[in-house]
């Protein structure tokens, strides 16, 4: 929805925007129903790991509660898109830092101190995360009906039917941009699985780097967010020296911002890591990992904005492609080459390798693609 929405705010189109709201809720509802079955019989996904049998059942008990939540997070997803492509999202931070904070509360509560009576363990943190999600999305719709941009586009008013030609456009350019950060997201969440066999051990100093590695990847993805919307709106006003010069300036700030934040994290590395355990054979793993995601953060930067600048060019076809090649493809099944089957099998560290030489073969293919698209559209101007 993001890249359409900004589209017809560049173009003066505000009053089509409404509508493009209310297909994307009924989308919502929708794809809550697949993704509400994954959660429930996640089976497919936890038989590609060597788990053990308890572990497994807490996964699955957390999965299946967490189902409840699915169609709120949903919800509240459409609501965060709008908000981003018209370039209000001060919103958004505010009911993510309310929602992080009571979760943080809750989750304590319920998991650790028994709230409702025994303490609940990793159902604790489901239970948590359930009730935050409903919270963050009635608080998302309530602005809508009574905030400023409820007052200006009116979303619950003239309430539309589904609309195929609507869900059509925005299928075609969301189902690859939802499949990238599909791609994306478990090029990382995955390695935990696969890495299951090396021990506990391995997998919790893996989970530590990797925790810190999508905290600082927050930096670029918030620039690339900001770009994309900006991008979206110079678009859709035809307006193409000011599509080039934000586009530079995203580049510009997330490679510089994330080049610091990896120094950053490579000179703290230690007590970053002491924070997280004072285990230290799990200390020893973590800190053996933390370089490349250091090392990373550069190409990681580019390939991000790149990637969203072409969402806001509605091309997301091809960049899938692109991040399914070299995620999966060099990052997972290249990782697990490296970790188990090279002639000095390197371990968990074979992942992460991967994972680097991933990111730097993505930005080096999608910035020469975005100039293109570039030079395209202002050629048809």
């Amino acid at each position: 929805m993001s890249p359409v929405v900004a589209h017809l705010h560049g173009a003066g189109r505000d009053d089509e925007v409404a509508g493009v709201l209310q297909q994307s809720f009924w989308l919502a509802m929708l794809l809550a129903v697949p993704g509400i079955v994954f959660l429930t019989h996640p089976g497919a996904v936890l038989g590609m790991a060597d788990m053990d049998a308890a572990v497994e059942a807490k996964v699955r008990e957390y999965l299946a509660l967490l189902a409840w939540s699915l169609p709120a997070a949903l919800f509240y997803r459409t609501f965060w898109a709008f908000c981003n492509a018209l370039g209000k999202p001060r919103v958004l931070m505010g009911i993510g830092l309310f929602s992080l904070a009571l979760h943080a509360l809750l989750a304590w509560g319920f998991a650790l101190q028994g709230w409702l009576g025994a303490p609940l363990g990793v159902a604790g943190c489901a239970l948590s995360n359930i009730l935050i999600g409903w919270l963050a999305c009635v608080s998302a719709a309530a602005y809508l009906a009574f905030g400023p941009l409820g007052r200006r586009y009116r979303p619950f008013s003239n309430w539309q039917a589904p609309h195929w030609a609507t869900w059509r456009e925005l299928l075609r350019i969301g189902v690859p941009m939802g499949l990238s950060n599909l791609v994306e997201i478990t090029s990382f969440t995955l390695i935990a699985l696969f890495v299951a066999s090396l021990g506990a051990t391995v997998v919790a100093g893996h989970r530590i780097v990797a925790n810190l590695s999508a905290l600082i990847y927050m930096m670029p993805l918030s620039l690339g967010i900001a770009t994309m919307a900006a991008v979206g709106q110079a678009v859709g006003a035809h307006d193409a020296a000011r599509a080039r010069a934000t586009i530079r300036a995203g580049l510009i700030l997330a490679g510089a911002s994330s080049s610091v934040v990896g120094l950053l994290l490579w000179l703290s590395a230690e007590p970053l890591i002491a924070a997280y355990t004072d285990d230290p054979a799990v200390r020893a793993v973590a800190l053996s990992l933390i370089i490349y995601v250091a090392i990373y953060q550069f190409f990681d930067a580019l390939q991000t904005i790149a990637g969203h600048v072409l969402r806001a060019y509605r091309v997301t076809f091809v960049p899938m492609l692109v991040q399914i090649f070299c995620f999966w493809g060099i990052g997972l099944l290249g990782g697990a080459w490296l970790c188990y089957r090279w002639s000095t099998p390197l371990g968990v560290a074979g992942f992460w390798l991967a994972a680097a030489l991933s990111l730097l073969l993505a930005a080096a293919m999608l910035l020469p693609l975005l100039r293109k698209v570039i030079q395209a559209t202002e050629s048809s101007l």
